[in-house]
């Protein structure tokens, strides 16, 4: 979200618990507040994570996801298991007379495969350490996070304002599209 409090929202298409609605758009309006103050690298780390598939089943997984990228190592620019094993092997002091004799590509995938690591768009990321469960739920997320700071309401009350909601947007149709008269026909 832009930082600025709207009165109304519009939204096009919603799969889930309508009475869940909020909780929901606060997750991902915290998801998009934590996001936005990651630097770049950081950026390209979290969407490579992301590729991996492990930490993606909800919005508090990849919520956790973006809290715990120190867990991941990540290698920008490696687009193959060649490149994988080239850069592994820079630092090796390998005559230049053996250099062409080393199978880069099965090295780079023998290394992917022992590191369980993932060739993901923009580079290479392997996990190396554990996901923490630091969001356990929306009592985790700042209030300056919130898009909805508003006091729950009960189900009742609820279902008296969805009633309301409808007889005003019912009303507002009449007043803009009002049957033709017989007159008029």
């Amino acid at each position: 979200m832009d930082g600025i409090r709207y009165e109304s929202f519009f939204i096009t298409s919603f799969d889930g618990d309508v009475l869940g609605l909020y909780d929901y758009l606060d997750e991902l309006n915290h998801l998009a507040c934590l996001l936005s103050e990651l630097p770049q690298g950081e950026i390209e780390k979290f969407e490579a994570a992301l590729h991996i598939g492990t930490h993606t089943s909800s919005v508090a997984d990849i919520i956790n996801l973006a809290e715990n990228l120190d867990s991941f190592e990540f290698y920008p620019d490696i687009e193959s298991e060649e490149d994988l094993g080239r850069y592994f092997t820079e630092d090796l002091a390998i005559p230049a007379e053996l250099k062409g004799y080393i199978d880069y590509e099965a090295y780079g995938r023998d290394l992917s495969i022992n590191e369980g690591g993932h060739l993901a768009p923009g580079g290479y990321i392997v996990q190396t350490g554990t996901v923490k469960e630091i969001y356990h739920g929306i009592e985790d997320i700042p209030k300056e996070h919130k898009v909805f700071s508003m006091p729950r309401l009960s189900i009742r009350e609820q279902m008296a304002a969805y009633k309301e909601v409808i007889d005003r947007s019912s009303l507002e149709a009449e007043r803009r599209h009002p049957e033709m008269r017989r007159e008029e026909r």
